[in-house]
């Protein structure tokens, strides 16, 4: 499996998550139940998209902030799609605290927003994401 499938089967899992709003308590189980009804058999698959989600949720406060401070004037977190959100959550996660190249990581999140989003998702995510990236300080001999 490509780590662009994995990533896009993590945007899954994301999203059912953030839909069902799925508490804390009840994550492990709806992870467990998404990796077996996917029939993700390999450990380093199920390693990336439990340690991904995971991450996502113990960073998540860092996480929105980022996404909130890098708006435009008047507009609030609330008004974002539950897609677009979740796309947002994965992108800076990858890129701030796992340090996957961020070329990589907006490239197939502009891709999965074609394909997931409407049509103003993948310049709307690719926006957010450029300021995230000049915010974090990451500069492209990192990458």
């Amino acid at each position: 499996m490509t780590r662009t499938q994995i990533r896009q089967l993590t945007f899954e899992l994301l999203y059912s998550l953030e839909v069902q709003k799925i508490s804390e308590e009840e994550q492990e189980e709806q992870i467990n139940l998404f990796l077996k009804e996917q029939g993700i058999e390999q450990e380093n698959v199920k390693n990336y998209i439990i340690s991904t989600v995971k991450g996502i949720e113990k960073s998540k406060q860092e996480i929105l902030k980022y996404i909130s401070e890098n708006l435009k004037e008047k507009w609030d977190i609330s008004r974002i799609s539950k897609i677009n959100l979740t796309l947002l959550k994965l992108a800076t996660y990858e890129i701030v605290y796992i340090k996957t190249p961020y070329k990589v990581v907006v490239n197939e999140v502009v891709e999965l927003a074609k394909k997931y989003g409407d049509d103003s998702s993948p310049s709307f995510i690719n926006g957010i994401l450029a300021n995230i990236i000049k915010q974090a300080g990451i500069t492209t001999e990192e990458q």
